[in-house]
């Protein structure tokens, strides 16, 4: 009796050792994996910058510059345009403007207030030839704007050899 006593305390001593083992290569196991899985996953979110090239989807589109506003103000100084326009049945109307140019650069801002009597009289030249008929309509005042922002853009390119303007804000409209 005795020896089977000694058989059985040895048996339980090796399935004890036996699940002891396969427990420790389980969390082994998981472990390794743990480890594996976090540096693939650093691998693939960290990319290698240094041996790639940058591609154009990479690229991000540039920021454009800040807008810069210039009042356009005739050579008294007034902050608008006052010009008589005429209709089709010969009235006489008033048209009174609030000019300013949109440009994204310091230069140009410079230049506009520089060469203002300039660009004045251009604009002046353009609103006084104007007709009061068209320009009631939204299309009219459209018209007048991009005719605006090319005798702008004219004078610019004469003068700093870029057209410079980017476009031309009506901040006030009122014709009567």
């Amino acid at each position: 009796m005795a020896e089977e006593t000694t058989e059985t305390v040895a048996g339980e001593g090796v399935k004890k050792s036996g699940k002891l083992k396969l427990i420790l290569i389980i969390v082994a196991g998981v472990i390794l994996a743990a480890i594996i899985g976090g540096g693939v996953a650093m691998f693939l979110m960290s990319g290698s910058d240094s041996d790639a090239e940058p591609t154009v989807e990479d690229a991000k589109p540039a920021k454009p510059a800040r807008a810069i506003y210039t009042k356009i103000r005739t050579l008294e100084g007034n902050p608008y345009f006052t010009v008589v326009v005429s209709s089709a049945d010969d009235r006489t109307h008033y048209m009174q403007l609030y000019v300013e140019a949109k440009s994204r650069d310091n230069e140009v801002d410079v230049a506009l207030t520089k060469h203002m009597p300039k660009i004045v009289s251009v604009l002046n030249q353009l609103f006084s030839r104007q007709s009061f008929d068209v320009l009631r309509t939204p299309e009219g005042k459209v018209m007048l704007q991009q005719a605006a922002l090319t005798g702008i853009q004219g004078v610019m390119q004469d003068k700093i050899g870029k057209p410079g303007v980017e476009k031309i804000l009506f901040t006030g409209f009122i014709m009567q």
